[in-house]
């Protein structure tokens, strides 16, 4: 089956027959319901795609995923990149999905399975509920409280261990040779509006002309 994510009148869809189609694009239709961004249900098809390609090349229906199939599929994201050359398959040098990349995928993934389990489709979510943060240590609470206990960490929901990395500042030097390099003056406005103004990606990309202040102001 060819799985490939689509643009229709409702948005962003995954093209394709079967179960689970069905179920993804009942469940990007009711985020959309909902009032998420267009790029947010756009992103959750990409994560629903790739988690449907894996059942298809595991031959393992929407009805049949247990928790195993999600680590399994944790591995199969983790793999080098492989592209077809005819007959032969070369490695491209590529490495796996970033740790990032596949706990946004499992969270995608966890609510397409709490949506099957609301509608009835299924009567179990198989995706585990993740790591546990040990977060800050508490004493243990004494006297009327003492059968509290201490607070235990949150489960963030992430399957795989992600590096905290702090940001690292970059000098003033630094950013204009940056911003130098880039060819156009669209390149250079939006790295200028990141930089200055604190947005993130998506930010900018759903920043209209009509949101930033003097813009249609004649030079």
């Amino acid at each position: 089956m060819d799985l490939r994510v689509v643009v229709v009148e409702g948005g962003h869809r995954l093209g394709g027959e079967g179960p689970f189609c069905d179920l993804a694009n009942a469940y990007l239709g009711h985020l959309q319901a909902r009032g998420f961004a267009a790029g947010t249900v756009r992103g959750y098809a990409f994560d629903l795609l790739n988690f449907g390609r894996f059942l298809v090349e595991r031959d393992v229906s929407v009805g049949e995923v247990v928790a195993g199939d999600l680590f399994d599929w944790l591995g199969w994201q983790a793999r080098p990149k492989r592209r077809s050359t005819g007959k032969v398959v070369v490695l491209d040098g590529r490495r796996g999905a970033a740790a990032a990349t596949m706990n946004r995928r499992v969270a995608a993934v966890r609510g397409l399975f709490e949506y099957a389990v609301i509608t009835g489709v299924r009567v179990d979510n198989p995706v585990p509920p993740g790591r546990r943060s040990t977060g800050l240590r508490v004493r243990p609470r004494r006297g009327m409280l003492g059968h509290l206990g201490g607070r235990r960490g949150r489960v963030d929901g992430r399957l795989v261990r992600q590096d905290r990395r702090l940001p690292e500042s970059l000098g003033a030097e630094e950013v204009a040779s940056f911003v130098a390099d880039l060819e156009t003056h669209r390149d250079r406005a939006v790295v200028l509006v990141m930089v200055l103004g604190g947005l993130r990606a998506a930010e900018v990309r759903g920043l209209l002309l009509a949101n930033v202040g003097g813009a249609c102001q004649p030079f």
